[in-house]
């Protein structure tokens, strides 16, 4: 358990049966009355975001999020089937679970597995993942001064935008986080 006043950014806790992670939070003492404390809480499976506002004696349930180091094997059309490298036990996950986490992520890549009490509920990539070019426009010569961007297939199928002196064919690093190019390999 854990009381509000020891409220902490990035702290998971349970409030009504759903598990929370505390983005924001500010303790109010306002002129008259008691002292509360305010947060804004994203919903970990679900991604939304909302403001729930505690008494500072106010205590709710630390939520332990487990997260396992596995390889993703193989996509049959309907599961993403990932393995444990340690004990070899398998699992697989519906489109639902994964969301667009494995856009840059390749078969028998390292990916973390977050779960709450055995339940799965989402898949995290590795931050940066090196991927080749498999599909956009030549560049030509000159085309770099002015920054701009074309776009370009990678190898998993995700489009990303690259600089116009990048080719087919060509190893990137991208940042998983945000999509982007970071540079040639």
């Amino acid at each position: 358990m854990i009381s509000a006043g020891d409220f902490r950014n990035g702290v998971t806790i349970e409030v009504e049966g759903q598990i929370y992670q505390i983005i924001e939070f500010q303790h109010v003492k306002p002129g008259k009355g008691a002292a509360f404390v305010r947060t804004k809480l994203k919903n970990i499976k679900s991604g939304g975001v909302v403001e729930k506002t505690f008494r500072p004696t106010e205590k709710c349930p630390k939520a332990h999020i487990d997260r396992a180091d596995m390889q993703y094997l193989y996509n049959d059309g309907e599961l993403f089937h990932f393995m444990d490298t340690e004990t070899f036990e398998q699992i697989a996950l519906n489109a639902d679970q994964i969301g667009d986490a494995l856009k840059f992520v390749k078969e028998n890549e390292m990916v973390k597995i977050c779960s709450h009490n055995g339940e799965v509920f989402s898949v995290e990539p590795p931050l940066f993942v090196e991927l080749e070019i498999t599909e956009t426009e030549p560049g030509f010569k000159g085309d770099t001064a002015t920054g701009a961007t074309k776009p370009a297939i990678v190898e998993t199928g995700a489009q990303v935008l690259v600089p116009l002196f990048v080719n087919q064919g060509e190893t990137i690093k991208i940042d998983t986080r945000t999509g982007e190019y970071l540079s040639r390999v």
